[in-house]
């Protein structure tokens, strides 16, 4: 994976968990902060006439994370190097459904 995430905006929609792909509990990652936990999803990105790429979102649980605010409305994503990707691109993501859902607020 490249060493950084790709925050990628899904408004006006926000995600649903359905159950993880892996989770990792008590992670203790920087010398000063509370161990926390984290969980990865499957997801391709993708974009026209490209290869599809294979990545995992990322996302830190909040109730192990009370000071971050984790917006419904952006994933963070862990891929490879996308060579020739923009900010503002418009991007597909494929998620399988029994990991997580992408819909509607309220839905």
């Amino acid at each position: 994976f490249h060493l950084g995430t790709m925050n990628v905006s899904i408004a006006p929609l926000q995600y649903r968990v359905i159950k993880p792909r892996l989770t990792f509990r008590s992670v203790r990652w920087h010398p000063t902060e509370p161990a926390e936990d984290f969980s990865f999803f499957d997801v391709r990105l993708l974009r026209d006439e490209a290869a599809p790429i294979a990545g995992l979102i990322y996302l830190p649980q909040p109730e192990t994370k009370p000071a971050h605010f984790q917006q419904a409305d952006v994933l963070e994503l862990l891929m490879p190097f996308v060579e020739g990707l923009n900010y503002g691109d418009a991007l597909r993501l494929e998620i399988p459904a029994d990991q997580m859902l992408v819909e509607k607020p309220d839905a």
